[in-house]
């Protein structure tokens, strides 16, 4: 008989958080304690907030159903290790969608592993190869780890910062919020040492330490993190403007686009238009625009709307199982010529 109270409320949450109806008799025999003490104990839980329905009937049946806040989980070992990997791969490698949420999960689940588990962890996600973008930009998710529990406490954080020439400065930050562009993780900070915002690649960043010390976050000079990013991003590279019409609404576009790209603005046809400078790589955003799912046309610049155009006739020539032809430049040239000068593509 387990007489630990905490413990079996412990297990009991455990076994209701499973997905399915436990019998009055069932978790009493599993605890190995009375019906009645069963009883109490959901009460316990109820009290504590974990929303446990009952269902009626002879032997009574009990489950844990949504509620309007998210109680505490309790993880087997299985479960803890499985999470931990996956937001791991996901957070050292700048997956589009994986964002500073995931990552301030991260720090907390790694925060209460027991040493066992986080050794499992390690030892799985060193024998996996992740699927990367190729430019060397993969980071240590404990590096994560620590500036999103930073961001999260308002607490100020030294690191050690190499710039793109390979000169290495300390630094110390207030850090106001980490950024995923999909390819690479930012960090937007105010930089005490020069009195000034500052946005951080991260995969240039080492050694960051927490230093305990408080702070009252300050307002950023423009936007939010994502549209101060952007512009950053924008007044240190070559950049050019575009303009592409989606033929879908713009509520719709904005959810599969990045933020730091622009706002989707409604057209008053039924589609938008979305309006942005970038300094990327048009080959990259050609690819981005094709994976947001809508029919999309390039209204400019040329170049992009020409790389969309060479895109769309690779992907078609792929899809006929013609990929591997090749094609000569003069081949090419004529296959221009015979194309209409449009910047339409439908991926």
């Amino acid at each position: 008989m387990t007489t630990d109270t905490p413990a079996r409320l412990l297990q009991l949450l455990s076994l209701l958080q499973t997905p399915r109806e436990w019998p009055g008799g069932e978790l009493a025999e599993r605890l190995r304690v009375s019906r009645r003490t069963v009883r109490r104990d959901i009460d316990r839980l109820r009290e504590l907030g974990y929303p446990v329905q009952a269902t009626k009937g002879a032997d009574g049946g009990y489950r844990l159903v949504a509620g309007k806040a998210m109680p505490p989980l309790v993880l087997d070992d299985e479960e803890a290790v499985a999470i931990a990997v996956g937001l791991r791969a996901g957070a050292g490698h700048a997956v589009a969608g994986v964002d500073e949420a995931s990552v301030r999960a991260l720090a907390k689940l790694e925060q209460v592993l027991p040493s066992r588990l986080r050794h499992r962890v390690s030892t799985l996600q060193a024998a996996t190869t992740p699927l990367t973008s190729g430019d060397g930009a993969s980071i240590a998710p404990e590096t994560l780890t620590v500036m999103a529990s930073a961001v999260a406490g308002h607490e100020r954080l030294r690191f050690a910062y190499r710039d793109k020439e390979g000169g290495e400065t300390r630094r110390l930050t207030e850090p106001h919020r980490l950024v995923s562009t999909g390819r690479r993780w930012y960090l937007v900070a105010y930089d005490l040492d020069r009195a000034d915002w500052r946005t951080f690649r991260v995969d240039r960043v080492s050694e960051p330490f927490a230093t305990g010390v408080r702070f009252a976050p300050r307002e950023l000079p423009a936007g939010d993190a994502a549209e101060y990013l952007r512009r950053s991003i924008n007044r240190r590279q070559e950049t050019y403007e575009f303009t592409v019409g989606f033929a879908a609404p713009a509520g719709q576009v904005a959810t599969r686009v990045p933020a730091w790209l622009g706002e989707p603005e409604d057209d008053g046809k039924g589609g938008c238009v979305l309006r942005g400078t970038s300094g990327d790589p048009v080959e990259w955003l050609a690819v981005r625009l094709a994976m947001a799912g809508f029919e999309f046309t390039v209204r400019g610049p040329g170049e992009l709307a020409e790389c969309v155009r060479e895109l769309g006739g690779r992907l078609s020539r792929a899809g006929r199982g013609e990929g591997g032809r090749g094609e000569g430049e003069g081949e090419r040239e004529e296959r221009r010529a015979e194309e209409p000068d449009s910047g339409s593509a439908q991926p």
